[in-house]
């Protein structure tokens, strides 16, 4: 095979240990860092002197990122490979052979690295990813406090559609203080909810002890905490996103897609949309997309990772849209393969959708509602001129204006 490259490096990288083989026209030298600091420093240092074309390592992990950041710094070409494309022969493997190996095959070229955005989108999206974690967290106190409520007799959750509104929540305030009488808490209703009040009534009577009060008192505090913070990341995130304003409008436009999740989807793909030769690649890196995964002529489950959860919303919120043909999509497909099936294949969609608009720089052109049946109505018709001309008809349609 045709060398590649005449001076490279394979790491084989731990938590603790990192074993680095370096292969040049004349030798190979193997040595053993730490992962701290200091020890990646002169590790650098070596790849330096040794005059290294590129590096290879596997994505184990978070434990690539110290040593990627250190090489990117340096300007040294470093690769990120995919741990199951370079698997070694079982029952040959040590840290040390490891190494090797992926050295001999970065050498040949063989080796095909991962997609690795730049340090300001790594940034952006570790700031949206701990984002959605704190919206995660949120969420999950509050169903913390639909458990105390319900372990105080107060079904308060079985009236009102949303725990977290306004009025849910100065009901659980005043519950908090020690307020037992109903009606004064069902008259801290307000909107459509007032209309509900002897129902309010009935769900608020419960028996609420000093230990459920306190423990309510402190979950929201951590709520209140959390929409802080939540604050703050989001305020960070906007001024991030500035340069691209633009581009979060557009997807903004998609139905299904909002603020937040056109800057989860920017965060994680980037503006630069060469990195990727068609929208079917972006689908496959973004596992938005079935597997191939057969054997013996059946066919296992495909999965799908990355920005699934995002895209999941964002599908199940358009499925739910009206007049809108990610809707229409989303209702075909439910209706033959099921919901979840149907999520996957609009998330897919938005996916494709995005990519072309980030790409072209065009505005989003919404196909209506009606756009499967439009084009259902033109296959009808061309299938019956068909068949009319094969018996030996002139046909000649003429649209009926009325």
């Amino acid at each position: 095979m045709e060398v590649v490259y005449q001076r490279c490096c394979g790491l084989d990288v731990h938590k603790d240990k990192i074993v680095a083989c370096v292969i040049t026209e004349s030798k190979k030298e193997i040595r053993s860092y730490g992962t701290v600091t200091e020890s990646l420093i002169e590790l650098v240092d070596w790849l330096k002197e040794e005059s290294c074309e590129n590096v290879a390592m596997e994505s184990t992990g978070s434990y690539w990122k110290p040593i990627y950041n250190l090489l990117e710094l340096e300007e040294i070409p470093a690769m990120v490979v995919n741990a199951q494309h370079i698997k070694a022969v079982p029952g040959r493997k040590t840290d040390v052979k490891d190494a090797e190996w992926i050295a001999e095959l970065l050498r040949y070229g063989l080796l095909k690295g991962s997609y690795i955005p730049n340090r300001e989108q790594r940034e952006l999206k570790e700031y949206i990813r701990y984002r959605r974690s704190m919206i995660e967290e949120r969420a999950r106190e509050l169903n913390r406090v639909q458990k105390v409520l319900e372990g105080a007799n107060i079904k308060l959750s079985s009236v009102v559609s949303n725990i977290d509104g306004v009025s849910s929540r100065r009901m659980r305030e005043e519950i908090i203080k020690g307020t037992e009488d109903t009606e004064v808490l069902a008259a801290l209703a307000k909107g459509k909810m007032k209309q509900k009040t002897d129902e309010l009534k009935k769900a608020l009577k419960g028996l609420i002890g000093e230990h459920q009060k306190k423990i309510l008192s402190t979950m929201l505090r951590h709520i209140d905490f959390l929409d802080a913070e939540i604050e703050k990341l989001d305020a960070e995130v906007k001024e991030r996103m500035r340069p691209f304003e633009e581009q979060v409008k557009r997807l903004d436009s998609i139905a299904g897609v909002g603020e937040r999740s056109a800057q989860t989807i920017i965060a994680e793909i980037g503006t630069d949309m060469s990195v990727f030769p068609t929208a079917n690649h972006l689908a496959s890196w973004a596992w938005m997309c079935s597997g191939n995964n057969e054997s013996a002529g059946k066919k296992k489950s495909g999965k799908t990772k990355s920005l699934r959860s995002t895209l999941v919303e964002c599908a199940k919120a358009a499925g739910r849209s009206k007049n809108s043909y990610l809707s229409a999509q989303y209702k075909r497909i439910a209706a033959r393969r099921g919901r979840n099936r149907a999520t996957v294949a609009v998330g897919h969609s938005i996916l494709v959708i995005a990519y072309h608009l980030i790409k072209n720089n065009v505005d989003y052109q919404e196909l209506g509602a009606d756009y499967f049946e439009q084009r259902r109505k033109q296959d009808i018709v061309k299938r019956s001129i068909k068949r009319l001309e094969a018996l030996g008809f002139k046909v000649t349609i003429e649209e009926n204006v009325a």
